[in-house]
C-alpha cells in the first residue's frame, strides 16, 4: 500500500498542475478546469490553499516543471 501524502506534498502536486496549465495557451482552459477541480477534490484541497502555496513556493514549483530562473 502506498504511503499517504502529506498536506505539503498534496499542495505541491496541485501547484505543479496549476502552474503547468497556467503557462499553456488559453485553448486548454476548459480542460484544465475540469482536471484541476477533480484533483483538488481528490486531494482534499481548495484553490485558495494552492494559490497561497504558490505564493510562497513559486521557485520550487517552477524548478519542478523546468522553468528555472524565469519570471512568473
Amino acid at each position: 500500500m502506498a504511503k499517504e501524502k502529506t498536506r505539503e506534498e498534496r499542495l505541491f502536486s496541485a501547484a505543479v498542475l496549476r502552474r503547468s496549465f497556467a503557462l499553456q495557451d488559453d485553448q486548454y482552459r476548459e480542460g484544465f478546469k475540469f482536471v484541476y477541480e477533480g484533483v483538488l477534490r481528490d486531494l482534499g484541497l481548495e484553490d485558495a490553499d494552492v494559490e497561497a502555496f504558490l505564493a510562497e513556493h513559486l521557485a520550487e514549483v517552477d524548478a519542478a516543471i523546468g522553468r528555472r530562473g524565469r519570471k512568473a
